[in-house]
C-alpha cells in the first residue's frame, strides 16, 4: 500500500511541474539579440527569446541591430548562470522549431534588460505573458527617454507631414482649374506617349 501511495505521489508531483519553473541551462552559442543556441540535458536547443525582437545583425544591419547582438552576447557570454523559463501561455516552439523561451542571465530578465537598453521592444505578443507588464514599464521609460532605437521615434512625424502636403497637392490641383487640367494634359501625354512605345 506504502509503495502505491509513493508511485501515486510521484505521479501527482510530476504532472504539477508546470511551464513557468526556471531551467538551468548552458549557452553553446549566441546568434544574436534575440536568439542563441542552449545546452538543456545534453541537447542543443535553438532559442528565440519570448516577447522582444531586437533589430536584424546577421542578413540586414538595421540600425542598432550590431549594438543589440554585441549587448546580447557579452551577458550570456559572462554570465555565472543562465537560466531559461517556458510561458504557460505561450507556444513552447515556434515554426521554425525554435524554443520561445524567457532567459534569465544571472536572476536577471534578459528580455528586460535588452528593453531597457532601447536595444529591442516588444513583438510577437499573443497570450497574457507572465513577465509582459515588467516589458511594457521599461519600454515606455526607453521611449520617453529616447534610448537605443527609440532615439529617432520622432521619424513618423515626417511621413506625417508629407502626406499633409501631398493632400495639400491633391486638393489645390482639384479645386484649381487651371492647375488641374495641366496635370491632367501631362498625365494623357505620358500615357500616349507609353502607347505609342509600346504598339509602336
Amino acid at each position: 500500500m506504502k509503495i502505491i501511495l509513493g508511485i501515486i505521489i510521484s505521479l501527482l508531483f510530476i504532472t504539477n511541474v508546470n511551464a513557468s519553473e526556471k531551467i538551468e541551462v548552458t549557452l553553446s552559442k549566441c546568434v544574436d539579440g534575440d536568439t542563441a543556441w542552449f545546452i538543456l540535458d545534453g541537447e542543443e536547443i535553438k532559442a528565440r527569446f519570448l516577447a522582444i525582437d531586437t533589430p536584424e545583425s546577421t542578413n540586414k544591419i538595421k540600425p542598432f541591430g550590431k549594438e543589440a547582438s554585441n549587448y546580447t552576447c557579452n551577458l550570456l557570454n559572462n554570465a555565472t548562470k543562465i537560466e531559461i523559463e517556458y510561458d504557460e501561455n505561450s507556444d513552447k516552439l515556434d515554426k521554425y522549431d525554435r524554443h520561445l523561451v524567457w532567459v534569465f542571465v544571472d536572476d536577471e530578465l534578459l528580455q528586460n534588460l535588452i528593453i531597457q537598453q532601447g536595444l529591442g521592444q516588444i513583438e510577437y505578443v499573443y497570450g497574457d505573458y507572465k513577465y509582459l507588464t515588467t516589458l511594457e514599464t521599461s519600454e515606455l521609460i526607453a521611449k520617453n527617454n529616447q534610448i537605443g532605437i527609440w532615439q529617432d521615434s520622432n521619424y513618423h512625424i515626417y511621413y506625417i507631414i508629407g502626406g499633409i502636403v501631398l493632400i495639400i497637392i491633391i486638393v489645390i490641383c482639384f479645386f484649381n482649374k487651371k492647375i488641374r487640367n495641366k496635370v491632367l494634359k501631362k498625365v494623357k501625354n505620358k500615357a500616349k506617349n507609353e502607347i505609342k512605345k509600346r504598339f509602336s
